[in-house]
């Protein structure tokens, strides 16, 4: 079951908690380690490639090629498994030196990329990926800020392209409604609009198969301690709503600096409490067919792994359970990237694969996983 946010009785709590320095697991495990990966009995994980450096978001073309975006190494990848063995027989680099090229998405045969600051548009790349195109501008009107400027970006079922704008801080008031947002616009970069406010930090979001509303991810701020505040899995039911940063975490935290500008019951809670700095980045709703019934339509959420926390959490694969809106439990679906403190690999965002299959990133490993279903005598790879 969710786990219940630790009670904080006063702001004095708050203001007197420890702050602490950062502790990013060390990288001491070489290599990749699949056979650490603990699943669910009947699934097995594989290795699609481990030739994606900072593999970040994903996207995947009608005709298989699954593209990838990084943050630090500047470039975006296609992976492409010509025989459909489910191992990659090529990556190509499309673009490098960008930007933080951290969001892509694919919209009538061209690649959205979104750097940081602006979009891009590759046409026709699934013919040109060792002649990539020179890419269009499809919309400058973001902030340049670095801290949270990265972006996860996906096309809504309404056709438009939905374009997140982080805080530039780790918390923080800003006059322009612009920052800790969800945006959207139309292909051409039109029609540019807040959809969602309040948002401190999403790198990954997707939309209920049967109602369609937006769910989202939100990465807590830090320097309350190690328990607060959770990191959030939100359902924006509508446009206009306010999600709380920075006044308001966890939908019931009072921030120490800025609470006392807006209640919490002014804000919209979050429909789950996530692990407390768990960083959780990208979420899919499943809707292969390949796993077991139990998994249709609910979230798996792929968990970064804190950087701050005296003792490393995250680091995995979760996997929110859904009763109609209700988010009714909150468990560990794939785990073992997390060794003691030692991190080998960090999951970044999900998909899913058109044979039914959950493909995952990880920027540490510079690799893609790919977790399927054999029943009950399957065996990992």
């Amino acid at each position: 079951m969710i786990r219940p946010a630790l009670a904080v009785t006063s702001l004095f709590a708050l203001f007197t908690m420890l702050s602490l320095p950062a502790c990013l697991p060390a990288d001491k495990m070489e290599g990749i380690h699949l056979d650490r990966i603990r699943l669910p009995d009947g699934f097995e994980i594989s290795l699609l490639t481990d030739q994606v450096p900072g593999a970040r978001a994903m996207t995947q073309s009608p005709k298989g090629i699954l593209y990838v975006g990084s943050r630090r190494s500047g470039n975006v990848y296609a992976v492409v498994d010509t025989d459909d063995d489910n191992v990659a027989d090529r990556v190509t680099t499309i673009a490098q030196g960008l930007n933080a090229p951290n969001g892509v998405a694919w919209r009538d045969g061209s690649l959205y990329v979104a750097e940081i600051g602006q979009v891009l548009r590759f046409d026709g790349i699934d013919e040109r990926l060792e002649n990539p195109p020179e890419p269009v501008v499809v919309s400058t009107e973001f902030p340049s800020d670095t801290h949270h400027g990265w972006k996860f970006i996906r096309f809504g079922p309404d056709g438009k392209l939905y374009v997140p704008v982080g805080a530039p801080c780790n918390v923080c008031e800003k006059e322009e409604p612009i920052y800790a947002s969800i945006t959207r616009m139309d292909t051409d970069g039109g029609n540019h609009e807040i959809y969602a406010q309040g948002v401190r930090n999403t790198v990954g979001f997707d939309w209920h198969p049967e109602t369609g509303e937006l769910w989202f991810t939100d990465n807590g701020r830090d320097m309350l301690g190690d328990d607060l505040p959770p990191d959030e899995l939100n359902r924006a039911a509508s446009q206009g709503l306010h999600f709380g940063f920075p006044y308001c975490h966890g939908g019931d935290i009072p921030d120490p600096q800025f609470g006392e500008q807006r209640d919490c019951s002014e804000t919209v809670p979050p429909a789950a409490k996530l692990g407390p700095h768990v960083a959780a980045l990208g979420m899919r709703f499943y809707t292969g067919q390949s796993f077991p019934d139990e998994y249709r339509n609910q979230i798996f959420i792929a968990e970064h792994g804190s950087w701050n926390r005296s003792t490393p959490i995250g680091y995995r694969v979760t996997l929110a359970r859904l009763d109609g809106s209700e988010v009714t439990s909150y468990e560990v679906f794939a785990e073992g990237w997390l060794q003691g403190d030692d991190a080998w690999g960090r999951p970044v965002d999900l998909l899913v694969a058109p044979d039914g299959s959950l493909l995952v990133s990880d920027d540490r490993a510079g690799a893609i996983y790919r977790i399927g279903y054999r029943g009950s005598e399957a065996v990992r790879q």
